[in-house]
This record gives structure tokens, sequence and C-alpha cells, in this order.
């Protein structure tokens, strides 16, 4: 079965994240490293108005707000868009607490990573649509973009 992709013009083509952020832990980076290549072979981002892309989306946060700086693959300036960060930090600082649970897991006790990856994967895909309805009307994006951008959010240690 072919690989289904989004149209090459509404579609992320590099990501970087900005700013001064710090690694939670060496699975965290990986998870940051296994988000941005399956983001980057796979994804739907299309900021309303646009006449196409492909983007180069600079992920950061400025002034308690998650900054997405959408960019043109020539590196010009496309558009920002701010989300405040206080809706996500409930769910992130879960997010994070089920992570290191998880990886507890996989170290010591393999027989709760099941139950444990279960709840890690809920709280995901919270982020997700949380990301999905925060976006709504400024860029649409589908649920795995969403939940690829929700790892990067994660990385980004809000």
């Amino acid at each position: 079965m072919a690989k289904k992709t989004a149209p090459l013009a509404f579609r992320i083509d590099g990501v970087t994240l900005d700013g001064a952020w710090s690694l939670r832990s060496p699975e965290i980076e990986q998870e940051r490293k296994v988000a941005i290549y399956d983001l980057l072979a796979e994804n739907h981002f299309a900021p309303r108005g646009s006449q196409g892309g492909p983007y180069h989306l600079v992920l950061g946060v400025a002034e308690n707000r998650l900054v997405f700086d959408v960019r043109l693959g020539d590196g010009s300036a496309h558009g920002r868009v701010l989300l405040s960060l206080t809706p996500f930090k409930r769910v992130v600082k879960e997010y994070f607490a089920v992570c290191e649970s998880y990886y507890a897991a996989l170290r010591d006790a393999p027989a709760r990573l099941e139950a444990v990856d279960m709840g890690r994967r809920s709280l995901h895909d919270d982020g997700a649509t949380l990301l999905r309805e925060r976006l709504k009307g400024k860029i649409a994006i589908d649920f795995l973009t969403a939940r690829r951008l929700f790892t990067l959010i994660c990385a980004l240690s809000l």
C-alpha cells in the first residue's frame, strides 16, 4: 500500500525548534528526532489564506506564547501564529509524568508497559486534539501532524 502524503503545496518541509530549550532526557531527545523525521515524511499544514508552500516551521516560545513562525522555502516570512501556552501546560506536565513512568517500565517493569503506554498515547492524543482546536481558523493540520507537533511542543520543555 502506498504511503499517503499531503499535497506538496500544503506541507512542512523543514522544522526548527527556536530558543533555549533543554532536553529532559535521552528518551525525549529520541522522541523529538522521530517526531521531526515522521513530520517531514508525512504532514498536512495549511495556513489560512495561504496560496501554498512548502513551508519551513520555526517553533518557539516567547512571552508565555507558543510561536508558529511560518516561512516559505526560500526563508521569507509567511506569517506567525501565537498561541497562549496556558491551555497546554496541564497536558504537557501530565504527558511528561506518564513518559517518565513509561521509560521506567521499559527498564524495570515490562509487564506494566502496555497499561502505561495506553495512558501515554491518550495524553498525546489529548495534546494533539487541543493543538488542532487552538489552531482552528489559523492553520489546518491533520491529526498525525498535530501529534508530531505536540511532541515538539513538549520538547520545548514548556
